[in-house]
């Protein structure tokens, strides 16, 4: 179902959606690490530690993904990582941090296996921005939704579960659908945004949904906790933070540029 939904936002994307494909080995090996890696198996291990955590402390250890990017893309991409960067991760990770309640006390199967999809998921970033040097992010994206898809119906079928998908009602497929469109429209716009910053600053900012998230829980229940607000309060310094260094150095790498044309 993610392939049709992928395939149907690539097409309605019309003449800007260009699909370009590797020429080596390397390439093609990498595009498979980001469909395995990327869009299945994280998938199985979130979904089912989601299932066994509380979802409080599942938040935080997803949310811990810019770290573990930071740690790869620095050294393995030679990403920019300043102070203000610096500033601006612990001020988005201590928030969410203070969100989800504090340190978590206990660790158990389902924290550690969240745990594990996050690390994919950080290998699978520094993989893509790799690949998006010469592959197109709709290439990405339609790869990643294509064989993730394929994987966990794989998945399904090994559990004996694959005639669950047969017997979905008319109501059902619809939401499938639906909610199929929008992580495809999420995934292209993920590697969009991937190809043309660093993955450290782009991470960076999916910290920032849990601003999104507030606001939606406060518009259902009528009210947001004091306590919420400050550490929202602390996402959102981060987020301004790490804004206004990405701003600073693409106004220097712009004015480097104009002295050395001149």
């Amino acid at each position: 179902m993610r392939w049709c939904t992928a395939g149907l936002v690539v097409l309605g994307a019309g003449g800007r959606a260009r699909l370009t494909w590797p020429h080596d080995v390397r390439g093609w090996a990498g595009l498979a690490v980001v469909g395995v890696l990327g869009g299945s198996v994280p998938f199985v291990l979130f979904f089912e530690g989601l299932a066994r955590a509380s979802s409080a402390q599942s938040a935080f250890l997803h949310k811990t993904l810019v770290v573990w990017v930071a740690l790869l893309a620095v050294p393995l991409l030679g990403e920019r990582f300043g102070r203000w960067h610096a500033l601006a991760v612990a001020l988005l990770v201590l928030g969410q941090l203070g969100l989800s309640g504090g340190v978590p006390r206990g660790f158990g199967s389902g924290e550690a296996m969240i745990l594990a999809a996050t690390l994919l998921w950080s290998v699978e970033v520094v993989v893509a921005k790799r690949l998006l040097a010469s592959v197109s992010s709709w290439t990405v994206a339609l790869v990643r939704m294509g064989v993730g898809s394929a994987v966990l119906v794989g998945w399904l079928a090994v559990q004996g579960q694959a005639g669950a998908l047969l017997a979905m009602t008319g109501e059902q497929l619809r939401w499938v659908l639906l909610t199929g469109v929008v992580l495809a429209a999420y995934v292209g716009t993920w590697f969009a945004a991937l190809a043309r910053a660093q993955a450290v600053d782009v991470t960076a900012v999916l910290v920032l949904a849990a601003l999104v998230t507030a606001t939606l829980a406060g518009v259902r229940t009528g009210q947001v906790a004091a306590t919420d607000l400050l550490w929202l309060g602390v996402v959102g310094l981060g987020g301004a933070v790490l804004t206004w260094s990405v701003l600073r150095d693409t106004h220097a790498a712009s004015r480097s540029l104009e002295e050395a044309a001149t």
